[in-house]
């Protein structure tokens, strides 16, 4: 094998597929890349068993088609520290691979290719095309409400659901739960929902750009995929059954209050700095004219915080972890927010006061 290409064309799909190279793995290989040359072309894969990540590009061609897997951090801090203009050359010599460049040269070790593991072939029973802006608003209006490390497995993830022509993403860590749905006139899907494990989530957030380009989904019994001409993607789904959450959502809320996201969003970051360092508890007290957030620690210190509202309810006084309302602020596009709220006992709903595409739901704390 000996081929030749520029560090551009090196750089950008090894930085794609290095997202899913296993970084404590007890499998050496897991730590390398595949790289699979064939013709003018060469095919990188990733994985950790989990997740495989695929990224194609040119090269020049200057012997025998073949596989090898190449250390991936190595390799990547090489090429990064290299000047722009490069030219590199791989040529392979028994067990080890030379990369050359003008007069730099590096030999690392390799493993054989019939090692590497490969995520089985299947076939997506369900598919469908979706812009990558919509995509990543679906995942990024939704993401924050994931559980990590829970041990309700099935919490670690992302559901994802399509129906008619509609899909849905939905979060929860069992204290807030976060949906969010984009329409399509041009589906027709039938109904499934899906797993997607927080890694894998985060991955594709990493991998997507906020453009009107279509990428191709494929949804299995075991996997999800993603493919456009640069990368295809896949992931391992998360095997359980994903809470009912319909159930939850409050339907006793008849006091509303619209108001300015990104005031109450400032107030609320100042209020949180002297909130307790553990538990981020803020008191909300909304009356008629105004609502008034305190936060306290144990170190007796205080924060105040008062905002004018227009609230033709009565008071209500109501305890959040601060940051679970600050995460769906910045998740919010729209300039004002509408809170839907019925008692101090009672979760609340947030949602954009103009588009509704994405609505939350926090629990109370108790202060």
């Amino acid at each position: 094998m000996k081929f030749s290409l520029n560090r551009e064309l090196l750089l950008k799909p090894l930085l794609l597929v290095s997202g899913a190279v296993e970084r404590k793995s007890t499998l050496p290989i897991l730590s390398n890349i595949l790289f699979d040359v064939s013709g003018q072309s060469l095919t990188l894969t990733a994985t950790d068993l989990e997740l495989e990540m695929v990224s194609y590009t040119q090269i020049d061609n200057q012997g025998e088609d073949g596989k090898i897997t190449i250390p991936a951090r190595k390799l990547l801090d090489i090429c990064k520290s290299l000047p722009d203009d490069s030219t590199l050359t791989f040529e392979t010599e028994n067990d080890v691979i030379k990369i050359s460049t003008g007069r730099s040269k590096y030999m690392l070790s390799t493993l054989p290719a019939d090692d590497f593991p490969n995520i089985d072939e299947w076939k997506g029973d369900v598919e469908f095309k979706i812009l990558k802006s919509e995509l990543l608003r679906l995942i990024e209006s939704t993401y924050f409400s994931m559980a990590n490390q829970d041990v309700r497995y099935y919490l670690n993830g992302m559901s994802i659901e399509c129906e008619n022509n509609e899909i849905r993403s939905v979060a929860t860590d069992g204290h807030r739960l976060a949906i969010c749905k984009i329409g399509n006139d041009s589906l027709a899907l039938p109904a499934r929902q899906v797993i997607v494990p927080r890694k894998g989530i985060l991955e594709i957030i990493r991998l997507l750009e906020p453009v009107d380009e279509y990428i191709q989904i494929y949804l299995g019994s075991n996997h999800i995929r993603i493919i456009e001409p640069k990368f295809s993607f896949t992931s391992k789904l998360v095997d359980g059954r994903f809470p009912d959450y319909r159930r939850v959502l409050p339907i006793n809320g008849d006091k509303v209050l619209i108001t300015d996201k990104d005031q109450l969003r400032q107030v609320l970051s100042r209020a949180s700095i002297l909130s307790n360092e553990k538990f981020k508890g803020v008191r909300l007290n909304f009356s008629t004219s105004e609502l008034k957030i305190t936060a306290n620690n144990p170190e007796q210190e205080q924060a105040e915080e008062v905002i004018e509202i227009d609230f033709p309810f009565e008071e209500v006084e109501i305890g959040f972890n601060v940051n679970y309302i600050l995460d769906v602020l910045n998740a919010i596009k729209d300039p004002q927010v509408k809170f839907t709220l019925a008692d101090a006992n009672s979760s609340v709903v947030i949602e954009g006061n103009d588009t509704g595409e994405a609505i939350y739901v926090v629990m109370p704390m108790r202060l």
